[in-house]
């Protein structure tokens, strides 16, 4: 690879929790109590695999979760190399990498949130699945790549006018080679929008993109273990 270097929560559904005959108010007040205590998920987000149990961030806390067990009330059904199968309230949800999920089984909408929080898969790195100008990309965290590092692969896919861009030498695993300099309308990982974003095309096959420092520096990074945070600086 190229490595350039510079309510009581969800009310439980009508008709299902009715009044057994004989039932005393003290015995149906405590069965309220414990649905009413119970923690049911807002927001999720699959973050990738290990192994055969799902990286899952619920409502910003990751979660190792294997098949059939259950978190705040999301339950593992399936697990894929890029997608996981869940229910929540009864109802089925696909989860797609890095696209949260809310509620209702609908995708996260606009591009307003504040925080990305992402698991460390096999090999300690950070992945993520994300968006540049609207096309789809899959990311690594880079600390070590001073700016956002594009495959010419991925970027030709993307329709990124590179060919006239300014030229820069970059050291790769091949040598030095020319990299063009571009600026990218929006990078998008989750609800998180980041606009304005400087980057480099490598003429050279690369298997994700790299989240170079061009993109990390708009960003608050905290780490814990294996969970990476990247809050949205002011």
């Amino acid at each position: 690879m190229a490595h350039p270097r510079s309510a009581c929560g969800a009310p439980p559904s009508r008709g299902r929790h009715q009044r057994p005959g004989g039932a005393s108010s003290a015995v149906l007040a405590g069965v309220l109590a414990v649905v009413c205590s119970t923690t049911f998920a807002q927001n999720v987000t699959f973050n990738g695999r290990m192994g055969d149990r799902a990286l899952l961030v619920i409502d910003g806390q990751p979660r190792t979760v294997a098949l059939g067990a259950s978190v705040s009330g999301v339950r593992l059904l399936g697990l894929g190399t890029d997608d996981a199968k869940v229910e929540f309230g009864g109802r089925s949800v696909l989860l797609r990498q890095g696209s949260p999920v809310n509620l209702g089984g609908m995708a996260a909408a606009g591009g307003g949130g504040q925080e990305i929080v992402l698991s460390a898969g096999l090999g300690g790195h950070f992945l993520a699945q994300g968006s540049i100008n609207g096309k789809a990309a899959r990311f690594m965290v880079d600390t070590g790549a001073t700016a956002v590092a594009i495959g010419q692969a991925d970027a030709d896919r993307m329709g990124l006018n590179y060919r006239d861009a300014r030229p820069v030498p970059m050291s790769t695993a091949n040598g030095v080679v020319p990299g063009y300099v571009v600026n990218l309308t929006s990078v998008r990982i989750g609800d998180v929008d980041t606009y304005n974003v400087r980057a480099v095309v490598i003429p050279a096959p690369m298997d994700h993109v790299l989240l170079g420092n061009t993109f990390l520096s708009r960003f608050q990074m905290k780490r814990d273990n294996d969970t990476m945070r990247l809050e949205k600086r002011p």
